[in-house]
């Protein structure tokens, strides 16, 4: 039969081992105030994940697309106002200097608005340009391509046309090319040289 201070020992001894127990329960137990530590990131979605392509965002495409049913003018309309911006820069740059300068302006008022034509007729027929053109006796051909659209608007379009000229003259004989912004305007149901400048002046050719 045990004794009473063998029963006090076996009962201090489980009383240690309960202790001890509940100690190492805490310490396992997360503290409410402590971020849980992260766990391991799963990256197998990403590593499955296809690789960025470098391929550009628009690229170029074979449908079919109607530029000019964007534009404020139709097919025929850009294409007679180049033809005209043409037409007219080729007789712009074609003169010589036994010819009366009045109907070498005469020529251009054809193709210009009247207040352009007017503007020409009195630079062509001004005293200085008839006397360089005659003391030097140039003769001067020439022809003309669009090269682009500048600006376009539902009446008038602003082509920058390239000007070949050849030109023979006492001074010695040169091949000439100027680009030159051809603003053409509407006018009615036809269309008319608005303005005509050199290209690098940055013409805006708003007729209105």
């Amino acid at each position: 039969m045990a004794q009473p201070g063998d029963r006090r020992g076996v009962a201090f001894a489980a009383i240690v081992v309960v202790i001890a127990a509940v100690g190492i329960y805490l310490t396992m137990w997360p503290d409410p105030g402590e971020e849980p530590e992260p766990g391991p990131v799963a990256t197998t979605s990403a590593a499955g994940a296809p690789a960025p392509t470098s391929r550009p965002l628009a690229t170029a495409s074979s449908a079919p697309f109607d530029v000019y049913s964007y534009l404020p003018l139709s097919k025929e309309q850009l294409a007679a106002a180049a033809d005209l911006a043409e037409r007219f820069t080729a007789v712009y740059g074609t003169f010589r200097y036994d010819e009366d300068p009045a109907a070498y302006a005469g020529r251009l008022k054809a193709y210009t608005t009247a207040e352009l034509g007017g503007i020409l007729a009195r630079t062509m027929t001004s005293a200085g340009t008839i006397e360089r053109n005659r003391s030097d006796e140039i003769v001067s051909t020439a022809t003309a391509r669009v090269k682009e659209i500048r600006q376009i608007d539902k009446s008038s379009v602003v082509f920058v046309v390239t000007e070949s000229r050849q030109v023979t003259a006492k001074s010695g004989n040169q091949q000439v090319t100027d680009d030159l912004a051809v603003t053409v305007s509407q006018s009615g149901t036809d269309w008319r040289i608005f303005e005509v400048l050199p290209a690098t002046e940055g013409q805006d050719g708003d007729p209105a």
